[in-house]
């Protein structure tokens, strides 16, 4: 899934201060191992829980995917309580279709869970599959909780026909967004009511190569549609009754692009959005600046992606005014101008010029000045502010809205330049993939504030992802 990169350990990966707090109170108890937020309810709250495959002592934890919302857990027991595990295990003797999709089922939750150690990717071996078993059902739970994270589970899925709802009174409006960008994949899944119920990422690097071949790679498409099909089936199984797939630069670049809007419209059930550079930076500024004050306008937003960078401006939140996308992104300036690991002083300084020759456009063709307020987002400002405030784990809480002076960005870039990628990508709050290309993101940021005279940025967690769920709740 992830490509030759390996993953950040869970315990170094997000998760907001508060979730822990409240998974604690959930628990009853100290949570016996690292975690992750995989799915929430309608108030907010964390409903799955992806453990670590190791517990705080060093010993096996084999499941991945933990219910944690005590109404769901009390719901899944009454089913429990009835009798139903023996009667499916029977079934599966009797059915040799239904016995197939359930071990289909474990054997995909063993490959998932070796992803995070891979030793463990035996699945056959004492690991087993959903709640630690090689075959059969063990624990309903368990299976539910797969099914809610994205897992072609049937005995989820068949407990989630006899438990649901379990917050009755919730929105039942819910939505779904996915944005595939050149460098990453993003999902977000919303209610009416505007609460998050899932928000995840994964460096896939669809748009490898895409600016030497013109085409997307046949290994980084492969891995882009199995992390796709995860999140459709996690927005269906929240509930959401439309999956919207917008794709950015490197599929709009992209020959064969056909191939992958083909797996778009057999796993989301709808169109592919092949995005234009000014809808793309609309989108961007429509979720920036959501829920800004109009005083704090004019407004200039930065979108830094892997193949391209967008630069939108407004006088008022949501509306944006004059947009430009530029043939700029951290991946593409990455593959033309970096050969060396770390970057030599005149990579650098190629990679300065090369931003420069892009902004001497974008001050000709958008009006900048005044802006009273700039908003950076996406994964280089986000990750940059991360390393400035000296976080050791990504707590989006403290990032978003922060404010990230021109100095420490000028600071931060000047420590990631002289590292290896592996030690970038040993930085805690570094998302795997990010490590190579983070430099040439950071260099289009301070290019950036340096050429507009900047001195600071608000650093965003919410942006085009946001923009694409807000447009379908408002329609």
């Amino acid at each position: 899934m992830h490509g030759d990169t390996p993953p950040l350990p869970i315990e170094q990966r997000e998760l907001r201060a508060a979730d822990i707090d409240a998974v604690r109170d959930q628990l009853g108890r100290e949570p016996s191992t690292p975690f992750l937020v995989v799915t929430r309810c309608a108030g907010g709250h964390p409903l799955v829980i992806r453990n670590a495959p190791l517990d705080a002592e060093g010993h096996p934890f084999p499941t991945t995917y933990w219910l944690s919302c005590p109404l769901a857990v009390k719901a899944v027991a009454r089913v429990e309580s009835e009798g139903w595990i023996a009667t499916l295990n029977e079934r599966m003797q009797d059915d040799e279709a239904f016995d197939a999709s359930v071990e289909a089922a474990h054997q995909a939750y063993a490959t998932d869970r070796a992803t995070d150690l891979p030793a463990a990717a035996g699945w056959a071996k004492s690991w087993g599959g959903v709640a630690g078993t090689r075959t059969g059902v063990k624990c309903l739970h368990a299976h539910y909780a797969y099914h809610l994270a994205g897992g072609a589970d049937p005995i989820g899925a068949w407990v989630a026909e006899r438990v649901e709802p379990v917050h009755p009174d919730a929105p039942t409006q819910r939505v779904a967004a996915i944005d595939q960008g050149t460098n990453s994949i993003r999902l977000l899944v919303v209610d009416g009511a505007g609460t998050e119920l899932a928000r995840d990422m994964v460096i896939t690097r669809l748009g490898q190569g895409v600016d030497r071949t013109g085409r997307l790679d046949p290994d980084a498409l492969a891995r882009t549609v199995d992390v796709l099909a995860v999140y459709c089936r996690r927005a269906r199984a929240l509930g959401a009754d439309r999956i919207r797939v917008a794709a950015t630069s490197a599929v709009r670049d992209a020959e064969n692009r056909d191939v992958f809007e083909a797996a778009v419209l057999r796993h989301a059930g709808t169109a592919l959005e092949v995005i234009t550079g000014e809808q793309e930076a609309a989108l961007s500024f429509l979720g920036a600046t959501h829920g800004l004050e109009p005083a704090d306008g004019p407004f200039l937003v930065q979108d830094i992606g892997g193949g391209s960078t967008e630069f939108v401006t407004g006088a008022a939140p949501s509306l944006a005014e004059h947009a430009i996308s530029t043939q700029m992104g951290s991946v593409r300036l990455t593959e033309r101008h970096i050969a060396h690991d770390p970057p030599t002083t005149d990579e650098l300084a190629e990679l300065f010029e090369a931003a420069n020759q892009i902004l001497t456009q974008v001050e000709r063709d958008v009006p900048l000045a005044p802006t009273r307020t700039f908003v950076a987002v996406a994964g280089t400002a986000t990750t940059v502010q991360a390393i400035n405030l000296g976080l050791d784990r990504y707590d989006p809480d403290l990032i978003h809205r922060s404010w990230l002076r021109v100095s420490d960005a000028e600071r931060v870039l000047d420590e990631l330049a002289v590292m290896t990628d592996a030690q970038r990508a040993a930085i805690p709050v570094m998302v795997p993939g990010r490590g190579d290309v983070i430099i040439a993101g950071a260099v289009i940021l301070v290019a950036t504030m340096r050429r507009f005279g900047l001195a600071r940025a608000m650093v965003s967690e919410s942006d085009i992802l946001d923009g694409l769920a807000l447009e379908m709740l408002d329609g």
